[in-house]
């Protein structure tokens, strides 16, 4: 699947990721937490908090630390994100 890959202090990039567990987890760097809004899914480590990761961008009010993945979402899976809705998705970079 298709997903934005968004690291602290990076811009996003475009990333080719199998919607598995083990690849998810290291991309982000530990246990998988998932933040679903309307038309996307935000997918963080759980414990990046914790482990005192970076910060790196709040998303509709909600702050993540650490590296992200944003994917699309299906009824019971991941999908890829569609463009349409990376192309409106908006963040604010954390300092």
């Amino acid at each position: 699947m298709y997903a934005l890959k968004k690291e602290p202090g990076k811009k996003p990039e475009w990333v080719d990721i199998e919607s598995d567990l083990k690849p998810l987890q290291e991309a982000v760097g530990g246990y998988i937490e998932t933040v679903t809004f309307d038309d996307f899914i935000v997918i963080c480590d759980e414990e990046g908090r914790l482990k005192g990761k970076e910060r790196n961008c709040r998303i509709e009010g909600i702050s993540f630390v650490g590296t992200i993945l944003i994917v699309g979402k299906g009824r019971d899976d991941f999908l890829s994100l569609p463009e349409r809705v990376a192309y409106w998705l908006e963040w604010e970079e954390e300092s």
